[in-house]
């Protein structure tokens, strides 16, 4: 007999996609899935042939063992705290092929447009076109470069961290790092010993917090709080910016410039070995760029230095190259995301994306809950409120981030782990019930 025709399209095979198709299968929904590259992993592949993993060779995730994982498939105990980017390569290939993922996955299978039909979505790639009821985009958000814009012109080398892969080509040289974040902070701290000096230039402070806090990794601190005592997040944020006070002292006299605002509004940079390279005097700190001179780089106090190469480690744009913008876009400047519960636009019906978030909180486990949740709305467990209550819902959330968080691009995709898990468990426990889901009030 011949098999009937998925009417479901996943677009990529990362982390999120195989999670979606772990919890349509569960279902008994059929789908396909498209992925660009030659195997599954997205950007945790190092040097991954789809072109777009940021990968670089001394990379670990900065979500801790016990809090990384499916809920389904705990990551073995005999792993490290904190894996590298190959040991949880290793753990979604299991994953995928203990779930059977793999066999729906088109490899080497770019999508070139997705447009809207009268009954439909219309898929394309260089390959063929198929109509699909259902929509789900899963192709990540840390790939596009968001470069900065600084007058003159550099002279040296000058490469996004999205290009970083090892410190060797940079042996002995002056290289500046531009950023303060996670992977400005690594990439640093990965050259300084082959570097003839590194600098890091950070137009804001950030609170920096170590991986580890009496031996235990930091997440689990907090989760205790958060998770355990069921303490509200905020308040789990504001013990912990006091917990890493005891644990690293005042980091301005290291150089690094005091946030302006506390722990709980804007990001934390996990890093456990910066404040002591810093003090060892392997990094060394400076403010803003004001303007690129050739061979030289002038900063905001006033001085000016030479240097071989700039690393830009600024941030990415999310981008979806095989959607047109008056269906979907992220806005670049912290604008309101139109998405209902983070995941479907009000008014695009089987349009879906999945780990699209910048969780408080591990982002594995949290696209697994919306994976359970999209399988719910399509098989019809959850029902969607009209398209002006989702407006109503992705109005009052916008509010609401930009009340807790930085109105920045930064923070365009914020969500709290704690809170967004428990409205989309919420939503699919009333279904359950019978219950109608909840939806925003104006």
């Amino acid at each position: 007999m011949t098999e009937p025709a998925a009417d479901i399209c996943i677009i990529g095979a990362g982390s999120s996609g195989i999670a979606v198709a772990k919890a349509l299968h569960d279902k008994g929904l059929r789908f396909d899935i498209y992925e660009k590259g030659s195997d599954i992993g997205g950007m945790w592949r190092y040097g991954n042939d789809n072109g777009l993993s940021c990968a670089y060779r001394s990379l670990h995730i900065d979500t801790s063992r016990n809090n990384l994982g499916y809920s389904d498939f705990p990551i073995p105990a005999d792993k490290p705290d904190f894996l590298s980017h190959q040991q949880l390569l290793d753990y979604l290939e299991a994953y995928a092929d203990r779930f059977g993922a793999r066999s729906r996955i088109r490899f080497n299978c770019e999508v070139t447009s997705v447009e809207k039909t009268d009954v439909g979505w219309r898929v394309t790639t260089k390959e063929n076109t198929r109509e699909y009821k259902t929509v789900i985009v899963a192709n990540g958000h840390l790939w596009d470069p968001r470069w900065p814009t600084f007058s003159g012109t550099f002279n040296g080398t000058a490469i996004h961290s999205s290009q970083y892969r090892t410190a060797q080509p940079f042996e002995d040289k002056k290289v500046l790092v531009v950023g303060i974040g996670n992977s400005a902070v690594d990439i640093a701290v990965d050259l300084c010993k082959r570097a003839s000096s590194v600098v890091l230039s950070t137009r804001t402070g950030t609170h920096i917090m170590p991986k580890y806090m009496m031996g235990i990794p930091i997440d689990r601190w907090s989760a205790f709080f958060a998770r355990k005592l069921k303490f509200p997040t905020l308040l789990t944020r504001m013990i912990m910016a006091r917990l890493i006070y005891l644990a690293v002292g005042d980091q301005t006299r290291f150089g690094v410039p005091k946030p302006r605002h506390p722990m709980w509004r804007e990001h934390a940079t996990l890093s456990q070995e910066l404040l002591p390279y810093i003090g060892h005097g392997w990094i060394s700190i400076k403010p803003n760029v004001t303007a690129l001179e050739g061979d030289a780089i002038a900063f905001a106090d006033g001085t000016q230095e030479s240097f071989d190469a700039v690393i830009y480690a600024t941030g990415y744009k999310a981008s979806f190259p095989f959607l047109a913008s008056e269906i979907f876009s992220v806005p670049e400047d912290g604008g309101m995301v139109d998405l209902y519960r983070r995941i479907t636009p009000p008014n695009r019906p089987g349009l879906f994306f999945a780990g699209l978030v910048q969780p408080i909180g591990p982002t594995i486990p949290l696209v697994e809950i919306q994976a359970r949740w999209i399988a719910a709305v399509l098989t019809g467990k959850v029902a969607l409120p009209s398209p002006g209550d989702m407006a109503l819902e992705v109005r009052d959330f916008h509010q609401k981030k930009i009340n807790t968080w930085l109105n920045s691009a930064r923070y365009t995709l914020e969500v709290d782990f704690k809170d967004y898990a428990s409205e989309l468990n919420g939503d699919i426990a009333k279904a359950a019930s019978g219950r109608p889901a909840a939806v925003a009030s104006a």
